[in-house]
């Protein structure tokens, strides 16, 4: 019997199975860590136990914590999420020898499938085809320098025991090698605590398309349909949808049966996925087997109808599968985007910080938000930077990528840089409408999907300034709200009504003067409502955008002392200009390579006085669960180094200056 569930997990995961949990009638319960205990998830849940820590290793990995918190909190059951322990055969087994119910396959089955070696040399003997590549289990240089050879670049080294893009890297030549090598090996082990990699061959255009399987305890399995995953960047899914475009009825048969097999060879119960890549003959190879429930399972429930947590929660309470294969429904189609804190701009390095503006679009038909975060939460660099999931449905793909395009146009993030636009440019994309899909997607159509910042043009700066002065706060004569002095509209006896401003937008300042402006905010003044016979800068402006008379309603909200205003589709963070502060930035050593996120100190390369050549690392950084070098611009001599191995540093921190 299960009435109280613990979820070891954080983040939108958490939230969205304690949502179904409570659906059902059960008690929750959260785990955090001790930088996390004012989180969302430890919010929503029923009881919450601290964990201690502050990274994963710290916290979320600790097994003999998390069953200590199950005893403590009366939990009878243990849903792992996704990532950390949900694919750890130790984990499952704790669980069991302690009495407790685990939320996914038997540990014999996470052993098989857990990890990718075993599974690929499983799926052999089954006559499942597979990418050539080495899965062995010595992990020396050597050896996987002769397989790389024997196969041939490029290459992909992954990690055996994890996903999600950890401990994964494409090596283009045989020089560059041992050093992915060590990087992915650290990534791995950082991760999954499991520095075992394999390497196969690079397959050039294929399409990423995945099983969903679900197996009860009564020998019942089947597939709940197929999603595509293939619009990738550095081997994580950006945009996943169901079911795959293109996809015929026998295709479908063809991979479904395939995956069931594999479930049910292992003895599979639960929630699984079957990735496989199928290339533009029609052909597929298996991938890995991901034994858990997957971040993009929202569309497979959008185009069944199904919960697929409360499927997992009934096959763990021993009830069979309530329908037959025969009966899985497809209706429609889903399309879902990660929202990630990350700079497109640079690399999509990891964001931290404090979400000062965070709005999700509107709920309604085929609309479905996922998230794990409100407004004020921090990002931390300890952990993944996923905020949240939009999941949009239609009757058909493009009724489903139009309602997305809405939700996303409807979503507003400040404070922490995010992929919000490039999500919109990827939706909106030509080539994604006509469902032109390969996992190189991203890069060949990089330059319409990374747009260059820019300098920001006068017009912008005009109707910030309009906006920026029209939503600041009255803080003279509020006693009187009908005394001139209480105004903002820069009355000037004997002269024009004028005011000047001076702002700070993207590193840029700007000194704008601002006519009169009659205009009131809305609501909670996020939005400036502009009168007919108007004369301000804000007018002016729309008036020029849209000769017709037509005019489109600026995205404008203002948080505090900060004004969100959207410009080519990115929400730029405008405030006024500090003088004081801007010197103190400007005080910086010349030559110094800053950190471009919060993180750790994973290695340091080089020393005071070492001559290293352009492009050589200097210095590697851990944050969130990834490895990131910072690396010579161009030649020089070492001239200090400001960092440690194993120190916390902050953005923006010099971690090494250069001659």
């Amino acid at each position: 019997m299960i009435t109280t569930l613990l979820v070891a997990n954080r983040g939108e995961i958490a939230c969205r199975v304690m949502r179904t949990a409570k659906a059902m009638g059960l008690t929750t319960v959260a785990v955090h860590s001790a930088i996390d205990r004012d989180a969302r998830h430890a919010r929503e849940a029923d009881i919450r136990v601290d964990l201690g820590g502050a990274k994963p290793a710290d916290s979320y990995l600790l097994i003999d914590k998390l069953i200590a918190a199950s005893k403590a909190s009366g939990a009878q059951a243990i849903h792992p999420g996704y990532g950390f322990l949900s694919e750890n055969a130790d984990f499952a087994r704790a669980i069991e020898d302690a009495g407790l119910i685990f939320l996914g396959p038997p540990a014999s089955a996470i052993d098989a499938m857990g990890s990718k070696s075993a599974a690929k040399a499983l799926m052999e003997k089954a006559g499942v085809p597979l990418v050539p590549g080495y899965h062995g289990e010595a992990q020396d240089v050597e050896t996987f320098r002769i397989a790389a050879e024997k196969i041939g670049y490029p290459v992909l080294l992954k990690a055996t025991a994890g996903g999600g893009g950890k401990g994964m890297k494409v090596v283009e030549r045989e020089a560059d090698l041992a050093e992915a090598l060590q990087s992915a090996q650290r990534e791995a082990q950082s991760s999954f605590g499991d520095s075992r990699m394999l390497v196969e061959k690079y397959v050039l255009k294929p399409r990423h398309v995945e099983i969903q399987v679900f197996a009860d305890q009564h020998g019942n399995c089947l597939y709940l349909n197929e999603r595509d995953c293939s619009i990738q960047r550095r081997h994580q899914k950006v945009v996943e949808e169901a079911p795959a475009p293109g996809l015929s009825a026998e295709l479908r048969r063809a991979m479904g049966e395939a995956a069931v097999k594999a479930a049910q060879a292992i003895g599979y119960v639960g929630a699984g996925t079957v990735e496989f890549l199928l290339d533009a003959r029609g052909e597929f190879f298996f991938m890995e087997m991901n034994t858990r429930l997957q971040v993009e399972h929202p569309v497979t429930e959008a185009i069944t109808g199904l919960d697929l947590v409360a499927w997992q929660i009934r096959v763990a309470r021993g009830e069979p599968l309530p329908i037959t294969q025969d009966q899985v429904p497809l209706t429609g189609h889903a399309i879902e985007v990660r929202l990630y804190a990350e700079d497109p701009d640079n690399d999509f390095l990891p964001a931290t910080g404090t979400l000062d503006l965070y709005r999700e679009s509107a709920a309604g038909p085929g609309r479905r938000v996922d998230s794990g975060v409100t407004e004020g939460d921090t990002v931390s660099p300890f952990y993944d930077p996923m905020l949240g999931k939009l999941i949009a449905w239609g009757e058909n793909r493009e009724e489903a990528r139009l309602r997305l395009l809405a939700m996303l146009d409807e979503t507003c993030v400040g404070g922490v840089r995010t992929n919000l636009a490039f999500l919109r440019r990827v939706i909106g994309h030509p080539a994604f409408a006509a469902a032109e899909l390969d996992t190189g997607f991203i890069p060949r159509h990089e330059t319409e999907l990374m747009r260059a910042p820019g300098e920001l043009p006068d017009a912008f700066w005009q109707l910030a300034a309009g906006l920026f002065v029209q939503t600041e706060p009255a803080k003279i004569r509020e006693d009187d709200l009908h005394s001139p002095w209480a105004k903002r509209d820069g009355l000037r006896f004997g002269m024009p009504a004028q005011t000047s401003v001076h702002l700070m937008c993207c590193g840029e300042s700007r000194q704008v003067r601002v006519g009169a402006a009659s205009g009131r905010s809305e609501g909670d003044a996020s939005f400036l409502a502009r009168e007919a016979d108007s004369a301000s800068p804000t007018e002016a402006f729309a008036s020029k955008l849209a000769p017709t008379g037509v005019m489109r309603r600026p995205k404008a909200i203002r948080q505090g002392g900060t004004l969100y205003l959207e410009w080519n589709g990115e929400l730029q963070a405008v405030t006024a200009f500090d003088p004081i502060a801007e010197v103190e930035a400007s005080h910086q050593h010349h030559g110094g390579l800053t950190a471009p996120m919060n993180g750790s100190i994973v290695r340091v390369l080089v020393e005071a006085g070492q001559n290293v050549e352009a492009g050589a690392t200097l210095v590697v950084l851990e944050a969130m669960k990834m490895e990131h070098s910072i690396r010579a611009a161009e030649a020089g001599v070492v001239k200090a180094v400001y960092c440690t191995e194993g120190e916390m540093i902050s953005e923006g921190t010099t971690l090494v200056e250069l001659e």
